[in-house]
């Protein structure tokens, strides 16, 4: 009865709080970010408090109702536990209390941090006993395997209980009494001198023998009571306050296991809070592969699907770990789940999202969301060292067994390593993507519709010019030869290139209807070149700083018009029926060159326009306008020319240059507004005009002359 009625209290208080808790974690979600090296404190610094809580995004298990939280109580944690006979005494020696003041003060950034690492402990315990009962006939083999968490507002305790190997005095005395000293890495050590292959340690979590200390940062004292699974034990208490020494007493109605009672700070009361533990948990240990019970309820419901096989995992389990992982109700567009055994031994598992990035996705604040395990247990949330920023829209988890962690767990070390592991990773992203543009054309041109922004982000931010171009395989353009809709990737155009053919052109523009209409488009078609139309306004932006691509040089056409200009154009008269004859053009060159003054450096004659009026020409076209519009923005114009200094070229044939060389006899003003519309309406065309409206004034006087005669 006395346990049915603290279960309904216990409910009722959730219950109050939930509302609380939930205007806190969205407080609190937008604040979260990746644990860096500027968040470790010096030795220097004490952590005399506990920070608010910072909850994760793995906060959505409770909305997933395949994966509901069973409301069967289920608590082994009893009080029972009494010293018998007198408490040993015993000091830590000096060097080992200098570093238990450093563990339990300065090693870790986070003082919530010491749930994740005693249950990393409780498990240890666990699998130390289930490889026991494998290979030892004298072991308990009745006991469920399992860890217990109890918290208690009123006494301000956080107590943990296993199930799992325990310890005698010598355990208590060697494994407690010693910092540094690694139980699980000792056992790791006598696995492999016993010839057992990896597989059989592999959830194994501890490394350096420290993660128990890190009790002390939340509380004043610690008590530890044990008993082994062997025949004949007996139980034993180890308690310290941190300041230097223990005691390990005899215990009677101690159960097989171990069970941990941390005495909390007063300013750390928030670990005996069940709601803020429950979060902690499934932050840092929701996939730990033994049960967890929070006060009587199974906590960690969900499945690590990495740890499967691929073929095991259905296509429903995937949409339900991708909604638990992005705390929504959405799918995943593209699954990939793969595993490999170099640089490093990982397991990765990363979701494509279905729906449309947001504005915050797209900002570069938006850090990374794969998440970074070791043996099932979190060290990064955002782990921005294991994929390239670029590929933040990615959801997902990384694992590895081996990977190389720092004392706390909470950094990498080995950088070169790391790179590698990254560039591993980002390269099997990457030929994942292409297979998926193999398999639907359709589908992946949405993603590319949608995602595409973070690829080209990629091509600008990248350093190596390999990775460069393994990034703008992925990209998708339309081209001058395919029907309108129909999208090539770099390798299709390669593939149909002409012998001897050394550029890939391609044309920025709104549309492909504005892209055909461009006079730069006109001149190209004469020499019969396939053209790639780029709408996306950072298209041209990502192909400058691309510039080769499979040893050919990315090159825009109008680049390229400039570049051949001496073929196309001529200082002197084009002559031919048609044209302007050689005297009325070098007179309306000249007359030209005076109107426009300051605007051209030169004019020429253009043999590449038919439709056409005229061009501007301007060396390096693409990075002049990303020049133009940032680090020219709010100049004078003539200091903008004096920087782009552009070429008119000029089409003699044309109705409108015709009748411009008339007017500047017959009608001088109209001359020159006809004179230098025809320039700004190149200088549109080329994307150079920095704002429009300076020309409406023009247009209007040319219209009231031109309706004057009617």
């Amino acid at each position: 009865m006395a346990m049915i009625v603290r279960t309904c209290a216990r409910r009722v208080r959730n219950i109050c709080t939930s509302y609380s808790s939930r205007k806190l974690f969205l407080h609190t979600r937008s604040s979260q970010r990746t644990l860096t090296g500027r968040d470790i404190l010096p030795s220097s610094h004490h952590v005399t408090s506990c920070p608010r809580l910072s909850y994760p995004v793995y906060t959505s298990a409770r909305l997933q109702s395949n994966q509901a939280e069973s409301d069967e109580v289920h608590n082994i944690i009893t009080d029972s536990e009494k010293v018998e006979g007198p408490s040993e005494h015993l000091e830590f020696q000096a060097e080992t209390r200098m570093l238990l003041d450093i563990v339990a003060k300065s090693l870790y950034s986070d003082s919530e941090v010491f749930i994740r690492e005693i249950i990393s402990n409780a498990s240890d315990a666990i699998e130390k006993l289930r490889y026991q009962r494998l290979t030892s006939d004298t072991m308990r083999k009745d006991s469920p395997l399992e860890i217990h968490i109890r918290t208690d507002q009123d006494a301000g305790t956080f107590t943990i209980q296993d199930t799992g190997i325990g310890m005698s005095k010598e355990d208590l005395i060697e494994n407690l009494g010693t910092i540094a000293r690694s139980g699980s890495k000792a056992f790791l050590k006598d696995l492999q001198e016993k010839g057992v292959q990896a597989d059989s340690s592999s959830s194994i979590i501890g490394q350096f023998g420290v993660g128990f200390y890190s009790t002390f940062m939340v509380g004043d004292k610690v008590e530890v009571y044990s008993m082994s699974h062997l025949p004949d034990s007996k139980g034993h208490r180890w308690s310290s306050d941190g300041s230097g020494a223990y005691d390990v007493a005899d215990a009677e109605h101690v159960q097989p296991g171990t069970k941990i009672v941390v005495h909390l700070k007063k300013d750390c009361w928030k670990f005996s809070i069940e709601n803020d533990v429950k979060e902690i948990i499934k932050k840092y240990s929701n996939f730990v592969g033994v049960p967890i019970y929070l006060n009587g309820l199974r906590i960690n419901t969900e499945q690590a699907l990495w740890t499967l096989e691929k073929k095991d995992v259905t296509e429903e389990q995937h949409q339900n770990f991708y909604r638990f992982l992005s705390n929504s109700q959405n799918e995943p567009r593209y699954v990939l789940q793969y595993k490999a055994d170099a640089p490093v031994n990982i397991r990765a598992l990363f979701y494509f999202p279905e729906h449309t990035p947001t504005v915050y996705e797209f900002t570069r604040e938006h850090g990374n969301r794969v998440s970074l395990y070791s043996r099932k247990v979190l060290i990064q949330t955002n782990a921005d060292t294991i994929l390239p920023r670029w590929l933040r829209f990615i959801r997902g988890v990384v694992d590895s067994e081996d990977i190389p962690l720092n004392l706390s767990r909470e950094l990498l070390q080995n950088s070169a390593l790391i790179r590698k592991l990254k560039t591993v990773i980002t390269g099997r992203i990457v030929r994942f993507l292409l297979d998926q543009a193999k398999k639907d054309r359709v589908k992946y041109d949405k993603f590319i519709t949608d995602y595409g922004v973070f690829l080209r982000e990629g091509i600008v931010t990248s350093e190596e010019q390999t990775e460069k171009e393994d990034i703008a395989k992925l990209l998708r353009y339309e081209s001058s030869t395919q029907p309108a809709g129909h999208k090539v990737g770099l390798l299709d155009y390669t593939n149909r290139m002409e012998a001897g053919q050394r550029h890939i052109y391609y044309l920025c523009a709104p549309s492909r209807q504005l892209a055909e209409s461009s006079p730069y488009f006109e001149a190209a078609k004469e020499r019969n070149l396939e053209i790639l139309f780029c709408y996306d306004e950072y298209d041209e932006l990502a192909l400058l700083q691309l510039r080769e691509f499979d040893k050919k040089i990315v090159t825009s056409v109008e680049s390229e018009m400039m570049a051949t200009s001496d073929k196309g154009t001529s200082t002197a008269a084009v002559e031919g029926e048609g044209n302007l004859a050689v005297t009325e053009t070098d007179s309306l060159t000249e007359y030209l060159k005076s109107a426009l003054g300051n605007k051209v450096m030169q004019i020429k004659v253009s043999k590449r326009l038919d439709k056409h009026p005229a061009m501007v020409t301007v060396l390096e076209m693409g990075a002049a306008r990303h020049f133009l519009r940032n680090a020219l923005k709010g100049r004078s114009e003539d200091e903008k020319m004096q920087v782009l200094q552009p070429t008119l070229e000029i089409n003699t044939s044309h109705p409108i240059i015709k009748k411009l060389y008339e007017l500047k006899t017959s009608d001088p003003s109209l001359a020159r507004l006809v004179a230098e519309q025809v320039y700004d309406n190149a200088m549109i065309a080329a994307g150079l005009m920095e704002d429009p409206r300076s020309m409406l004034s023009r247009l209007n006087e040319l219209m009231t002359k031109s309706l004057s005669k009617h």
